[in-house]
C-alpha cells in the first residue's frame, strides 16, 4: 500500500507533465469550501429599496436575493483591493 507522500509527489508528477487528468485522484463529489457555508441574515430594508431592488433583478434575469449577493461580493472586493 503507498502511503500519502508516495500518491502526492506521483499527483505533482503526473499534473506537471500535463499529459494526463488529475482530477481522477481527487473526491470531486464532497468537495468544500472553508467560510462558504450559507448562514441566514435578515435584513429590514425600505419599500423603496425593495422596488428597486426588483425592478433590477428583473433587468438583469437573476433573483433578488441573487443580485443583493452580487452587489455585496462587489463592494467588499473592492474593499479588499482598495486595503
Amino acid at each position: 500500500m503507498k502511503k500519502k507522500e508516495e500518491y502526492e509527489s506521483e499527483i505533482d508528477r503526473i499534473f506537471d507533465e500535463g499529459k494526463e487528468d488529475v482530477l481522477h485522484f481527487f473526491d470531486t463529489e464532497n468537495v468544500r469550501h472553508p467560510n462558504w457555508e450559507q448562514k441566514r441574515v435578515n435584513v429590514d430594508i425600505p419599500q423603496w429599496m425593495i422596488n428597486s431592488l426588483d425592478r433590477e433583478s428583473k433587468r438583469i434575469g437573476v433573483t433578488r436575493q441573487s443580485l443583493i449577493k452580487m452587489w455585496l461580493a462587489d463592494k467588499l472586493e473592492q474593499r479588499e483591493k482598495a486595503s
